[in-house]
């Protein structure tokens, strides 16, 4: 079955490779995103923004989808300090 000696294989949980999402996207982004939208929606009485809110959402979703470590990725190069090529 495998090309291991015994002792050199280990199950692994699916949670601890897979990222951490709430409402189909990273927890981080869902809260950001959400928090945002409802003091926009309640405290400043746009409720026009839901649609773009639930639209963001849902484009997120599509994106983490495709690719569960993309917003991770995208955070880290936006931090990224541009530095010129020699």
């Amino acid at each position: 079955m495998s090309t291991l000696p015994d002792g050199f294989e280990m199950i692994v949980n699916r949670s601890l490779t897979e990222p951490i999402l709430f409402a189909g996207l990273p927890k981080r982004l869902a809260l950001g995103l959400w928090t945002i939208s409802v003091c926009i929606i309640l405290g400043l009485h746009q409720v026009w923004f839901l649609p773009i809110a639930l639209a963001l959402h849902a484009l997120c979703v599509a994106l983490t989808r495709r690719d569960p470590h993309f917003f991770e990725v995208f955070f880290r190069a936006v931090r990224h300090q541009r530095t010129l090529l020699p």
